[in-house]
């Protein structure tokens, strides 16, 4: 599942209109909707670790606690002190052991710095890794440059291990897949040369979620994984609705000798 979880705020436009009781509110109807579906991994965006805007709730411990995934990793990549403290990036709860991890911010900005989180997940001795990004929101431009970074890491990825599996890539991408020259089909495009991504949900609309238009949140999955289904999930929990992908590593594939996993 990829979710951005908005800070907490639900539907309004600000998280900071809300009191304690509203945010711990807001974090309930996201944890009922991950218990519902329970995925084996989840990656959240927009997800505070110490922020004054939501007075300073720890978002992910609380979501962990709610839900019971026992294991958990916070990717922070905007941090501000002083008075107003910000604190906050992307996140992962998953069922399965979390082995190793990385946080990249894409630039210093005290607020609204995006960047990715990746991380190395055991699926019974199996390791699939997820990498959960954020792009810019405002900028085209930005958007490109971010991907770029991304982009590099792939290529140096595919060198240095080539045996190992590609990374799952998910998040909010803050763009449609239909545009032809930014984020989402540019890498899908530009990472052809190492590995084959296809992007899901194909045609799916996950903002804002009161009223979908636009398609901003994917999963891209390359090769040998096969996607068996995606679904959008209709709720309320944040301006951003959250997307399933299912898919198998098909039987007779192996990573470093061991069989296939499967998982959603």
């Amino acid at each position: 599942m990829t979710f951005n979880i908005a800070h907490g705020r639900g539907l309004s436009l600000y998280q900071g209109f809300h009191t304690s009781r509203g945010i711990i509110k807001n974090l309930d109807r996201i944890a009922e909707i991950i218990r519902r579906f329970e995925p084996d991994v989840i990656a959240l965006q927009e997800v505070d670790e110490c922020s004054h805007w939501n007075k300073h709730i720890n978002l992910l411990d609380y979501l962990q606690k709610a839900t019971g995934y026992p294991f958990a990793e916070h990717g922070v990549h905007n941090k501000r002190s002083g008075r107003k403290q910000l604190s906050y990036g992307n996140a992962f709860l998953s069922k399965h052991p979390i082995v190793n991890y990385e946080v990249v911010a894409f630039g210093e900005k005290k607020l609204g710095e995006k960047g990715y989180m990746e991380i190395g997940v055991d699926f019974g001795g199996i390791q699939i890794d997820f990498i959960n990004i954020h792009l810019d929101f405002r900028s085209k431009r930005v958007r490109m440059q971010q991907i770029e970074k991304l982009l590099a890491k792939i290529e140096r990825r595919h060198y240095e291990s080539a045996e190992h599996l590609p990374p799952i890539i998910c998040g909010d991408f803050n763009t449609g897949s239909r545009v032809f020259s930014d984020a989402v089909r540019q890498f899908v495009i530009r990472a052809a040369e190492h590995y084959h991504y296809a992007y899901f949900p194909k045609n799916g609309r996950t903002f804002p979620a009161h009223f979908p238009s636009r398609g901003l949140d994917f999963i891209l999955l390359a090769k040998p994984y096969q996607e068996t289904n995606t679904e959008i999930v209709r709720s309320f929990a944040s301006d951003h609705l959250p997307a399933i992908i299912h898919f198998e590593l098909p039987v007779g594939e192996y990573v470093n000798g061991r069989a296939a996993a499967k998982g959603r």
